[in-house]
């Protein structure tokens, strides 16, 4: 789940076109002029890994429930209400007065025949997190399905709420993934009537949608999306008012757009982190010794970094995990910048004279990774960076061969420290510390439906990593975007943007 956002500087022509004065936006039309950087995938959600593609499909398709993220509580969305009989057993009741784009009218064939068809290992779907916690899903009559699990998964219901669509059933046999993708049908609210894949989308407002469906209401009656590799045209566009949302702007991008536009700046789940492995492919290392990774900690400037370099929503974490995220607490061991105990630890550990410490880093920015370098310098820490794209850098990771790894991850833009803890600390390929209490709590809080005692044993988990300097937490990322003046947008963490709940001022 990492990710990289791209830093562009503004040419002087932009900058004078940023100065003109800007037209009226689009809502004499009521036509929403969107941009991405990056281009759509094909609209089969099951198979998408990018935002902009994601943010297009959850307007065109509906999943069983809803999750509210003002208020965090999930909602019926194509079901009305859910039972769980058992703890590998859901029940829900669907709502009857759905109809597709198309006319179809919805009914329990078609979230039997989505689910049972995405969950094979032959359909492809991307995360298999999202589905491989399904066994089968049963018809019970027309308007009632049961989802059998696989296992116990806390996490089935935020899939449910945002990753698991359903498709038409007929349609869906008959076109396939391919089909879909070129043709999307949906229950949501807009329809896709125009698409050249990649490059231009357009949306309409879906008047035919169930008024129950927490995404009723949308005002705006046309959504236009455009894929603009360079930001100084999103830029201009945006100033003249061809362009009324876009999103990514780097932070020195978004003081100059500041006041001309409106620029928001918002957290996501995202962070980013140092992970300090304690074993090595080579047999010793350093690292092994815990006070070598308290003085690592110690020794970061953390607070200055987040400032110079991330700045606007983000903040600087105080444990391994989003404040955002259920489960996610603070109450851990801290470690404040302070180089003269870093310089301590390390000559108790027997390094007064220092030690050379290889650091991989991948999906951030070069001059972050020089920062913390550094800072480690000023206690006797000379780093040797080591650039790599994030799939080499995992791969170095898990071989041993990387004993910091500076890094990101997004937890699949979901609010739960279960889609962050377990992959590092889990057992995982991505873990090699191995603790097995860690591993059991982690189990416990991953598959517990009690809130209470998940929160507990995921406390216990922070706790222990922030014990051990496991990891050294850096900083929260955030979105900053440039809006028309006319346009109210509200951003969430997920970095899922809901334009049904968009409006002209």
């Amino acid at each position: 789940m990492a990710s990289t956002f791209h830093h562009i500087l503004l040419s002087g022509a932009c900058v004078a076109a940023m100065f003109a004065t800007p037209v009226m936006a689009n809502k004499a039309d009521d036509t929403l002029n969107v941009a991405f950087a990056l281009e759509p995938e094909p609209l089969d959600t099951y198979k998408i890994a990018g935002r902009e593609g994601l943010i297009l499909a959850r307007h065109v398709y509906d999943g069983l429930i809803y999750k509210d993220m003002d208020t965090g509580a999930f909602k019926g969305l194509l079901a009305e209400s859910w039972t769980q009989p058992d703890p590998l057993t859901m029940e829900f009741k669907l709502r009857q007065n759905v109809t597709f784009h198309n006319g179809a009218h919805f009914s329990a064939d078609d979230v039997v025949n989505t689910l049972n068809t995405v969950i094979k290992p032959d359909y492809g779907t991307r995360y298999s997190i999202s589905v491989d916690w399904i066994r089968e899903v049963e018809k019970v009559d027309d308007y009632t399905v049961r989802i059998h699990m696989a296992k116990p998964f806390a996490g089935a219901m935020e899939m449910l709420a945002g990753s698991l669509p359903i498709y038409p059933h007929d349609y869906f046999t008959e076109v396939g993934s391919a089909g879909m993708a070129r043709a999307p049908l949906g229950t949501g609210p807009y329809k896709l009537v125009e698409q050249e894949p990649g490059v231009r989308y357009v949306l309409e407002r879906f008047d035919g949608i169930y008024p129950e469906s927490p995404k009723a209401g949308a005002t705006i009656q046309k959504i236009v999306v455009r894929t603009m590799p360079e930001l100084n045209t999103q830029y201009a566009e945006l100033m003249s008012g061809k362009l009324d949302w876009m999103w990514r702007i780097p932070p020195d991008q978004a003081d100059r757009l500041q006041g001309r536009v409106q620029v928001i700046s918002a957290p996501i789940m995202r962070i980013s982190f140092i992970n300090l492995a304690p074993v090595a492919a080579s047999g010793d290392t350093p690292l092994a010794d815990k006070r070598v990774r308290q003085a690592i900690g110690y020794a970061i400037n953390r607070d200055a970094i987040t400032k110079a370099f991330a700045g606007g929503a983000s903040e600087t974490l105080k444990a391994f995990c989003n404040p955002a995220q259920f489960g996610c607490t603070d109450d851990v061991a801290q470690y404040a910048y302070d180089p003269e105990k870093a310089t301590a630890l390390l000559a108790e550990a027997g390094y007064k004279d220092g030690l050379s410490l290889p650091m991989t880093f991948a999906a951030m920015p070069r001059p972050v990774a020089e920062a913390i370098s550094a800072d480690l310098a000023k206690v006797g820490i000379k780093t040797q960076l080591d650039e790599l794209q994030y799939a080499a850098g995992v791969t170095k990771w898990r071989d041993r061969q990387a004993p910091a790894f500076f890094s990101n991850w997004g937890s699949y833009g979901v609010g739960d420290v279960a889609f962050l803890l377990s992959n590092f600390f889990g057992g995982g390929a991505d873990d090699l510390v191995r603790d097995p209490e860690l591993v059991d709590w982690l189990k416990t809080g991953d598959t517990s439906t009690d809130p209470t005692e998940r929160k507990e044993v995921y406390a216990k988990a922070l706790k222990k990593i922030a014990d051990e300097a496991y990891i050294v937490p850096m900083y929260s990322f955030n979105v900053n975007y440039g809006l028309s003046q006319d346009l109210t947008f509200q951003p969430y963490p997920d970095e899922f943007a809901r334009f049904w709940q968009s409006s002209w001022k």
